[in-house]
């Protein structure tokens, strides 16, 4: 079983193995349409993160207002460290772990700067709250995100395109709003955990030779 299109091609490929897809799914009923207006991350502060980059593309976009990056780890100081190279400590916010239903709804943008994904379940989260997003083309983020998204995934590393991705969604109310409603239907049609416990139900039962063992 893999949680990602990725995977189930290595696992053929590399691994000379059948592999079942089963999609990550969440709780849809808790988000809804974000009000908010800043851009922001939902990330445990690992390096495999990449937050750094985050704060560089925001510095290099220009734009004004907040930076938030909802999250807990090790990373912290090294985040702080490049905002107060980049001039923007001031309008970063580091507010720990917050409940990811209420953290988008600070959002009007979220980011993602990983470099390396599988199905990223913040980014449906995002999705659920009618979300444009910005991110690195990792993983399934290009093909989780509504087809008006996709120029908006960026070369892993790339500050600059991050940035110039972040300051054109920012300056379109309407492709903001056009490109979330389409991210939110995507989440409401293939991501739902109701779905995803159902295949794994599926999966189990069959492992164990029961149809309907764990109904």
């Amino acid at each position: 079983m893999v949680p990602s299109t990725k995977l189930e091609r290595i696992a053929a490929q590399d691994w000379w193995r059948p592999a079942r897809l089963i999609r990550n799914g969440i709780d849809l009923d808790r988000y809804t349409v974000s009000q908010g207006s800043a851009v922001g991350t939902l990330a445990g502060l690992r390096a495999v993160k990449n937050l750094p980059l985050l704060v560089r593309a925001f510095s290099r976009s220009g734009l004004d207002g907040t930076l938030i990056i909802a999250g807990e780890g090790p990373e912290r100081d090294a985040i702080l460290a490049e905002a107060r190279a980049q001039g923007i400590a001031d309008r970063l916010v580091l507010p720990g772990h917050l409940d990811p239903s209420e953290a988008v709804g600070r959002f009007g943008i979220f980011a993602l700067s990983s470099d390396s994904e599988q199905q990223p379940i913040s980014l449906i989260e995002a999705m659920a709250a009618g979300l444009p997003v910005v991110a690195t083309d990792v993983g399934d983020v290009r093909s989780m995100v509504g087809e008006g998204n996709q120029p908006f995934i960026v070369p892993a590393g790339d500050a600059d395109r991050f940035a110039n991705a972040l300051r054109t969604l920012a300056q379109d109310t309407a492709l903001r709003q056009r490109i979330g409603t389409e991210n939110r239907d995507k989440a409401l049609q293939y991501f739902d955990e109701s779905s995803m416990i159902e295949s794994y139900r599926a999966l189990y039962a069959e492992a164990v030779g029961r149809s309907g063992a764990l109904s």
